[in-house]
């Protein structure tokens, strides 16, 4: 995923030729919910993908933040996403009661690309502006890591597939093409879009802002970059936000488990098949192993990443009510 030819050269920030599969997972204080993670460099040489899974208490409320981060053009964006997107998210003064805009509303940057295109304004100078004004965590990040790179020769960025789980709701945010699913009922539904240059919506957006997309291997902004959404890409953050879209999901006795996973797995495993893989497997880890393995056997040429969260809270109190009736 992402620049054109990144394959072929190596990330001037991190080499990690070595790299071999890890994995793990854990159980939440409250016991609503458990997590697993698998991640390896697959067949790639470098691996640029990270991922988070945090759980934190705010407000004396048990929160859980989790998240992959597909990086491209090295491993500098996807690093420091992982590092400062969740400590930026929590500490915002709306966290609790209105999570909804501490992630991020979408509205400022086509109100920024309008402004833009009838003024001769600079575009960072006005993003710095509209970010202080938004104050969200999801720009804010994203501007304080192109603030980051000023000194750097080579543009870096990265997708966000993030899931925040506070109280009985579930909010995905999504920033790129890595992809979030749960299983509700038995049944694989995508709570998140894959940000493509080619999909209608973007495309407009991207051409409204004086880009293009062409046919390169596949549809790529200004024929280089095959997503339309990512934190960095400071050459071409006109065009390439990092405005999330957020779905938000309640977590009910039907929400029976999460995946999000970095495209290196959904390249090669559909949305149905990754939940029927995943669903005779009650320790997460192990889901999320069980799905690294596969992509890997299928012939992903990526690096595969995987987050798997399970809801526990309603089968044990349906077994608490069942044991004393």
């Amino acid at each position: 995923m992402g620049y054109l030819n990144s394959i072929l050269s190596q990330s001037t920030s991190q080499a990690r030729v070595d790299d071999a599969p890890v994995s793990g997972g854990g159980l939440s204080q409250d016991g609503k919910f458990s997590y697993g993670y698998a991640s390896s460099p697959g067949k790639r040489s470098s691996m640029e993908d990270f991922y988070e899974t945090r759980i934190d208490r705010v407000d004396g409320e048990v929160i859980g933040l989790f998240g992959v981060f597909d990086g491209h053009g090295g491993a500098r964006a996807a690093e420091y996403v992982k590092k400062n997107l969740f400590s930026n998210l929590i500490r915002h003064p709306k966290f609790i009661s209105d999570t909804r805009s501490a992630i991020g509303i979408s509205l400022w940057c086509y109100c920024l690309h309008s402004i833009q295109n009838c003024c001769s304004f600079d575009f960072f100078f006005l993003k710095t502006v509209f970010g202080l004004i938004s104050a969200d965590a999801y720009s804010h990040t994203d501007s304080e890591f192109l603030k980051s790179e000023n000194n750097q020769n080579r543009d870096a960025g990265s997708t966000a597939s993030t899931a925040i789980l506070v109280g009985n709701r579930l909010l995905v945010a999504n920033v790129g093409d890595s992809r979030a699913v749960i299983s509700r009922a038995g049944n694989a539904i995508a709570v998140s879009r894959d940000h493509k240059p080619d999909q209608t919506d973007e495309r407009q957006r991207i051409e409204d802002a004086g880009g293009f997309v062409m046919w390169a291997g596949t549809w790529r902004v200004g024929g280089v970059l095959a997503v339309s959404r990512a934190f960095g890409d400071r050459l071409l953050k006109q065009y390439v936000v990092a405005d999330p879209e957020i779905q938000e999901e309640k977590v009910d006795d039907t929400l029976e488990f999460l995946i999000l996973a970095s495209d290196g797995l959904w390249d090669v495993v559909t949305n149905d098949e990754a939940v029927s893989m995943s669903k005779p497997l009650h320790d997460p880890e192990e889901a999320a192993k069980r799905l690294m393995q596969e992509a890997y056997q299928r012939g992903s040429g990526d690096n595969i990443t995987i987050v798997v969260v399970r809801f526990l809270a309603n089968r044990v109190e349906s077994s608490s009510r069942t044991s004393s009736a």
